[in-house]
């Protein structure tokens, strides 16, 4: 582990000023993410700013919203009642996230901010677009089954790996992020970028930027919505492919609707094509079928993560399916 400095703030102008004054300096909460980046080499910061005093750990409901402070605890929104019943999809993706223990630490606002679990980016000792830039893909002739489908370039194709941002598409939600130049709000869809051939830049965020707080209007709550992830063993594992869907109904006619899938996009992976198909549709078996295999379209796989596209199609089919109503019989 490389040495760094470490200072505790109070207030979130103070960790932005911090930020502000040069480069190296980074933000720290939770630290479930961070203290493994340190641990490998993998991040090697020259001042970490711990912000867990400057508070916005609040869960607040407004007649228009829910207001979750960037602070907030996993467990805390996961167990909070109006998340539950109003917004089940964003419940369930964090109670499907890590381990009670990891839960019960990590903060929300730096959940968002993940990064990949490429074997790759994790090893030092390997060459890495998005850890050291220019220095090639290992991933693209090697160990590359957990990579992403879709939004890859010949840069990087490494997949995002978070439960939550893969919620909040579905949920309409936006991050309200404060800096230097003031504050201003961002769609989840629009927060992580494509790699390209920049794939270290991962998020639209300024090196000063701080996250303060995720809204999610309830004009999401009245849509029916699950979360479905699917991965190598049940508990304390990222996501092969997940599915957040929201529909909202008159009868079993679909008025609209939010498809967003993870595990398979090198970011938070939206379907638009997806969820046009379903629009004005009566949504049965036979539909969300269609829609399943839609799901996949563009994708490009590379070698050992062929297998993610048929499971794509099928967990789009069966968390549409399980919105809709349908027994578990009915499901593929």
């Amino acid at each position: 582990m490389v040495p760094f400095a470490y200072t505790a703030v109070a207030d979130p102008i103070s960790a932005i000023r911090r930020a502000a004054d040069g480069t190296g300096v980074e933000f720290i909460a939770g630290g479930t993410d961070m203290l493994q980046l340190l641990q490998e080499g993998v991040r090697a910061p020259v001042e970490l700013v711990d912000i867990n005093g400057i508070g916005f750990d609040d869960i607040s409901v407004a007649v228009d919203g829910v207001r979750i402070g960037a602070m907030a605890r996993l467990a805390d929104v996961a167990d909070d009642v109006t998340i539950r019943e109003r917004v089940p999809v964003v419940a369930e993706a964090l109670q499907e996230s890590a381990s009670p223990q990891v839960r019960n630490m990590a903060t929300v606002g730096g959940n968002l901010l993940q990064r990949t679990r490429c074997l790759y980016f994790r090893d030092p000792t390997t060459p890495c677009n998005k850890r050291e830039p220019g220095s090639g893909c290992s991933a693209l002739e090697g160990q590359n089954r957990i990579n992403a489908i879709l939004g890859g370039s010949p840069y990087c194709f490494a997949a995002y790996p978070g439960d939550f941002a893969v919620a909040l598409i579905a949920a309409d939600a936006e991050v309200i992020v404060a800096g230097a130049a003031g504050e201003r709000t961002i769609l989840v869809e629009n927060l992580h970028r494509l790699p390209g051939d920049t794939p270290e830049i991962e998020t639209v965020l300024r090196p000063d930027d701080l996250i303060t707080a995720i809204w999610i209007p309830l004009s999401a709550a009245g849509r029916r919505s699950h979360y479905l992830k699917v991965r190598d063993r049940a508990t304390f594992e990222w996501a092969l492919v997940s599915a957040a869907v929201s529909l909202g109904f008159d009868g079993d006619q679909v008025l609209e609707a939010r498809v967003a899938v993870g595990g398979v996009g090198t970011k938070p992976w939206r379907l638009r094509h997806v969820e046009d198909m379903l629009v004005n549709q009566r949504l049965d078996r036979d539909l969300a079928r269609q829609a399943g295999e839609r799901a996949a379209v563009g994708a490009e796989p590379r070698g050992q993560n062929a297998f993610k596209v048929p499971l794509l199609k099928k967990t789009v089919e069966r968390a549409l399916l399980r919105v809709g109503g349908f027994s578990a019989g009915d499901a593929p």
